[in-house]
């Protein structure tokens, strides 16, 4: 028994020897991660910090060039850009919250009924369908513009919101994400009991499968608020009367008037001015995210 003592003893020590080795380096990934994510937030925020400074110094400021301290003029380019008579501001937001929000809406609960629809029934064509539908995914925009101009144009939808908002009920990008969440988060047993119990289709996926969904069409709805509130190319194709104008129609206004005219301090500040509302959104939309998330841990 003597001479196992000493074996066992430098196991211990190399054992003691590989768990210290192991710690050390978990403490320099940790610092490591640490520091690669402090390096990306400042990248992040520098831009957007730069952009809120910018927004309050004067044109005649931005012309002398950087500066990271701010200045004074926030209140006096807000008030140029709101009082502005031949830039409709106010008219623009609205204009863009109506499209953004009604695109968010009709895109998320359309495409969580075409996933639920295919996920939870069988028939022939299903795998063509799908097929079809992503397909559609991979065709860019602009091959497809000239011909959505022409239709709307000879519908007399030509300069209208609606051909704005009508379009988001196709979404196969968001049809993809539902589906996908669909077959992770939703057992066909609950849909069967459903049915048995004698509840309607629409039933079923108002008052069952929604509710199951909110986590993955809170995630898209801001997803396609953003998009659509970013949108600069169908619009401009579109719309023609300021009065119907997005925010990225004005912000491009502005930023191609002449050089002697161009007011960049008031350039920034439109810039925040429609920053503020996708903020906004998001904060109110990752409350549900994080609800439903907490939701499903304690279901399951």
């Amino acid at each position: 028994m003597a001479p196992r003592q000493p074996q066992r003893r430098e196991k211990r020590r190399k054992g003691d020897k590989v768990m210290n080795s192991n710690s050390g380096y978990n403490k320099f990934r940790t610092v490591f991660a640490h520091i690669v994510l402090i390096i990306l937030s400042f990248m992040c925020l520098f831009f957007f910090y730069i952009l809120i400074v910018n927004s309050t110094r004067s044109h005649a400021d931005l012309q002398r060039g950087f500066s990271a301290l701010p200045g004074g003029h926030f209140l006096d380019n807000f008030k140029s850009v709101a009082n502005d008579g031949t830039f409709p501001m106010m008219r623009g937001i609205i204009n863009s919250l109506i499209v953004s929000g009604s695109s968010a809406a009709i895109c998320t609960y359309f495409s969580a009924l075409t996933a639920y629809g295919l996920y939870a029934y069988d028939f022939k064509l299903k795998k063509a369908a799908f097929t079809f539908i992503m397909a559609i995914l991979v065709m860019p925009t602009q091959v497809t513009a000239m011909g959505f101009l022409r239709l709307i144009t000879g519908m007399g939808m030509d300069d209208s919101l609606l051909p704005l908002i009508i379009p988001s009920i196709a979404s196969p990008s968001v049809f993809y994400f539902m589906f996908s969440y669909l077959q992770s988060s939703l057992p066909l047993s609950l849909v069967e009991a459903a049915r048995i119990d004698g509840s309607k289709e629409f039933r079923t996926f108002n008052q069952i499968v929604l509710p199951i969904m909110k986590p993955a069409i809170a995630v898209q709805a801001i997803f396609s608020f953003v998009g659509s509130w970013n949108n600069y190319f169908v619009p401009a194709l579109v719309i023609s009367s300021k009065d119907k104008m997005t925010v990225p129609i004005l912000i491009a206004l502005l930023r191609g008037a002449d050089y002697m005219n161009r007011d960049m301090g008031k350039i920034y500040m439109m810039i925040v001015v429609a920053i503020v509302p996708i903020i906004l959104v998001y904060l109110i939309l990752s409350k549900y995210i994080i609800a439903g998330v907490t939701l499903g841990g304690v279901k399951g």
